[in-house]
């Protein structure tokens, strides 16, 4: 039996051209000493490749693909061979988030979510129900609102939540993370109530009087969040575990893990290291934790740390993302300037000096050309693999120059079908042909990697890969201004998510498809999202996830 297997998988090998070091493995298979060999196979295996396109069979050893194979024979001693089968379902290169926020995806599980929260009314319905536990004068922090498609057709304000919260302070972040609304006791205790100056990169929402109304923007914030007590090791801890086990059952195998505090970094270690951290993480920390990048500590077997996040603006719903022009709803602001003209230089020739990549934020047209003109006065190329984060809005003309830089645009789908409800309002329609251009993109040579924003969105892998190729909402529709020339193939979606998102972390050598040599991370799902009709895609389930060949979550398990 030994001896079948061995010969078997020496043929199987060979048959799939897989030279060198692995079919010599195979090959010299004839020691008493069995391999530790699993084999994935009973259903479709999609390699990301373009030939072969798929195969029957995949075999792994050591957590690394060592072949991929025709049908194989099932006639193995337990003792060599572990046969997984997929019983019909659809197998994938392991699905990576270019772009998430792991601790915050676990504490929405954990704090007060204002998820699918649907109106004004809604929300302080809410607010007063979860104040009846607290203790007068606990604050109350909450997040997840977004307000479009509420029947009030505004944000809310701090008159909305002081009927129902005279006695506690209340803090309730956007779903984007770069706006809040509090009411009138938190914006008192924060000293931002009366009339004062906005900091560099923030803005606090003022109305009669020029007391604030309740909305805080972007850096304006902090003063606020001040008020809320800070988390415990114990309870940051159970966030990144709970965000992971979350994320590795809907099909991810692997996140870019954005905005990362110096703390985090020993907890997802030690996390990893007990074997409860399943999820592939590359990490971008903030600006203040910039040596662990440059230093590469607290890596793992499967966490990296070289990349920094910088922010050059803020995001469009809450109109803090930074304009050429002004926004078309609002002539009296163009945004947000969260990093000037004159330190993202700077801090870029500091990153490149250092071997640090830098992953920036830019949704606005104003903020996207600056790094754009700031990469291309520096001199710097391809060779860095810096990544613009979201590359929402470009003037028409600075779309080829991301591809003709070198510059990565890391994009999220979920955003245009999102904010597409709100994006004519805020940019009018001339702008928006430049608005989540991911093809325009991928045809002038930009390498686009696929992420979600989560806890932005919902992070799912489904609702990503259907908005990229629909370019509709969940339900079907799209409205003027939706441009869906800029819809992608299956092919490029799945690309997004797997080799590009490969590419953007120095990984593609270990990442994104499936062939001898690589990392056995997979990702299933009970049909082919390659070919099922495009409204099906949404009714998709998870069935495996398997990270460097381990199962570390399988449906029904």
């Amino acid at each position: 039996m030994k001896w079948f297997a061995a010969a078997f998988l020496t043929l199987a090998l060979a048959a799939c051209d897989t030279a060198g070091t692995e079919t010599e493995a195979a090959a010299a298979g004839q020691d008493d000493t069995p391999r530790q060999l699993t084999v994935f196979s009973g259903g479709t295996i999609y390699t990301g490749l373009d030939d072969p396109k798929t195969v029957d069979s995949v075999i792994v050893e050591n957590g690394r693909i060592v072949g991929t194979a025709p049908p194989l024979s099932e006639d193995w001693s337990e003792d060599e061979v572990t046969l997984v089968d997929l019983g019909g379902a659809v197998m994938y290169p392991g699905f990576t988030d270019a772009h998430a926020h792991l601790i915050g995806i676990g504490q929405r599980e954990l704090i007060f979510s204002l998820e699918g929260t649907a109106s004004i009314a809604e929300l302080v319905s809410r607010v007063e129900t979860e104040l009846k536990d607290k203790a007068p004068g606990e604050v109350l922090f909450g997040s997840g609102w977004i307000e479009t498609g509420w029947p009030e057709g505004r944000m809310p304000s701090a008159a909305d939540l002081d009927a129902v919260s005279p006695d506690n302070p209340v803090i309730l972040m956007r779903a984007d993370g770069h706006a809040l609304v509090a009411n009138t006791a938190a914006l008192k205790l924060a000293d931002i109530y009366d009339i004062g100056g906005n900091p560099q990169g923030g803005r606090v929402e003022r109305g009669e009087g020029m007391k604030a109304t309740g909305i805080v923007i972007d850096n304006s914030m902090y003063p606020v969040l001040q008020l809320v007590p800070p988390a415990t090791e114990e309870q940051e801890r159970e966030a990144y575990k709970i965000g992971a086990q979350v994320y590795v059952s809907r099909g991810w195998t692997g996140m870019h893990n954005m905005n990362v505090d110096r703390y985090g970094a020993p907890i997802m270690k030690s996390l990893d290291e007990e074997g409860l951290m399943p999820l592939r993480l590359y990490n971008a920390y903030d600006e203040n934790a910039d040596d662990i990048a440059r230093e590469r500590s607290y890596e793992t077997d499967t966490i990296r740390n070289r990349a920094m996040k910088l922010f050059v603006d803020g995001a469009l719903g809450s109109r803090g993302a930074l304009l050429i022009e002004p926004y078309s709803d609002r002539p009296d602001t163009s945004g947000v300037e969260i990093l000037d003209l004159y330190t993202l230089p700077v801090l870029m020739q500091k990153a490149e000096k250092e071997g640090v990549q830098l992953a920036i934020h830019a949704i606005g047209d104003l903020a996207n050309r600056r790094i754009l003109d700031a990469y291309e006065e520096l001199g710097y190329g391809p060779d860095l693999r810096w990544r613009i984060e979201h590359a929402q809005v470009l003037a028409s003309e600075d779309i080829a120059r991301v591809g003709e830089l070198g510059l990565i645009a890391s994009m999220q789908p979920s955003h245009a079908i999102g904010d597409l409800k709100f994006a004519p309002a805020r940019l009018g329609m001339d702008r928006l042909g430049g608005a989540y251009a991911w093809k325009s993109l991928i045809d002038s040579g930009a390498i686009v990697a696929g992420g979600s924003d989560a806890p932005v969105e919902v992070g799912s892998p489904l609702i990503e890969f259907y908005a990229a190729v629909a370019r509709k909402d969940l339900e079907g529709n799209s409205g003027e201004g939706w441009h869906p020339e800029e819809a992608l193939s299956r092919e490029e979606a799945l690309k997004l998510f797997t080799s590009n998102a490969a590419y953007a972390a120095f990984m593609e050598d270990e990442l994104g498809t499936i062939e001898a040599g690589k990392l056995a991370d997979f990702t299933v799902f009970d049909r082919d999202l390659l070919t099922v009709p495009e409204a099906e895609i949404l009714d998709a389930q998870p069935v495996m996830t398997v990270v460097q060949g381990e199962i570390v979550w399988r449906a029904g398990d």
